[in-house]
């Protein structure tokens, strides 16, 4: 059952109350976050902030779904489709655009609504990013080489006997963790806890974001994202792939590894049927969608979670409150 109700001075409370305000909606791919984003923007004089990995980039605007340009017309919106797929965009890159675009927005007098999927994206916003310097490649190389022959133990019992402070804080076989903080210490000489302890503040004040999480059952969700693969078929992602293909790019580019990407390409080189990159896309999706819900359960503590009619009802109460 809807939630929503009219609200003829909707705008002029969102104008009132936005200041430094945010509303930030996240959710499963396939949940509806950017039609809410869109019906909460017009109702609220809001700006629609893009928090989503995928969307950032212009060659991907129908395999990820990017918001139309119907609906980039009815409201403002930023921070999609400008990174080139030649680009390894960064979580830390994205705060940086993030906190200008936010401050763009609350200048014009805008309430700023952040969607998206990306829980990093979300966290480093309202939680901070460690200020960890990049690794050189040689260094990272070197320890993941390590890792593969002496084992994740093997780097653990060296990183308790050098960092015990991170060691601590990783599991003797969390490989990925382990190996990230022994290379952090190679490559600056201060352990990996020290670089989280001074980095970027968080850009939004707690008490001024309010966070939704959508909820949708699972079998619906489901259903959607067989729909929309569907759709984004006949829509042109085909092309989109076929063009992205014919730039022979790394494959380990994130773009490259895009929900439906490498299935479709499998397609374009002939290994597999079109019904095959279908069905391989939406899996790997439906995957996605649970990894998603756990993370924000684990990792976003205070959020609300509804389900996305009930959202416009309690968003429009906190904005005008």
């Amino acid at each position: 059952m809807s939630h929503e109700r009219q609200d003829s001075g909707g705008q002029d409370s969102g104008r009132q109350a936005s200041g430094r305000r945010a509303v930030l909606i996240a959710g499963p791919t396939s949940s509806g976050k950017s039609a809410l984003a869109l019906r909460l923007a017009e109702r609220h004089h809001g700006t629609i902030l893009n928090a989503d990995s995928m969307q950032v980039y212009r060659d991907l605007r129908v395999i990820t779904a990017r918001p139309s340009k119907e609906d980039e017309a009815r409201v403002p919106h930023r921070l999609y489709g400008f990174v080139d797929a030649a680009e390894n965009y960064s979580v830390g890159r994205w705060c940086a655009d993030a906190k200008a675009a936010l401050d763009a927005v609350w200048r014009e007098g805008r309430l700023p609504i952040l969607v998206g999927g990306t829980g990093l994206y979300f966290k480093a916003l309202t939680q901070g990013l460690s200020a960890v310097p990049p690794t050189p490649e040689e260094t990272r190389a070197a320890v993941r080489a390590r890792c593969d022959a002496e084992g994740a133990e093997a780097l653990h019992a060296e990183l308790a006997r050098r960092d015990p402070v991170m060691a601590e804080r990783l599991k003797p076989g969390d490989r990925m963790r382990v190996a990230r903080a022994l290379e952090v210490l190679e490559a600056t000489g201060r352990s990996l806890a020290d670089w989280q302890r001074d980095g970027m503040p968080a850009m939004l004040d707690a008490g001024a974001a309010t966070g939704f999480f959508l909820v949708v059952d699972r079998a619906e969700l489901a259903r959607r994202i067989d729909v929309r693969f569907d759709a984004m078929l006949e829509t042109g992602a085909l092309d989109e792939v076929r063009a992205l293909a014919e730039r022979h790019l790394d494959p380990m580019l994130p773009a490259m590894k895009a929900h439906g990407v490498p299935w479709l390409r499998r397609y374009l080189t002939g290994e597999i049927t079109l019904t095959e990159a279908a069905e391989g896309g939406k899996a790997d999706t439906r995957r996605y969608t649970k990894r998603q819900v756990t993370w924000f359960r684990h990792q976003m503590p205070g959020w609300t979670w509804l389900e996305p009619e009930a959202v416009l009802e309690v968003a429009t109460r906190e904005v005008a409150g």
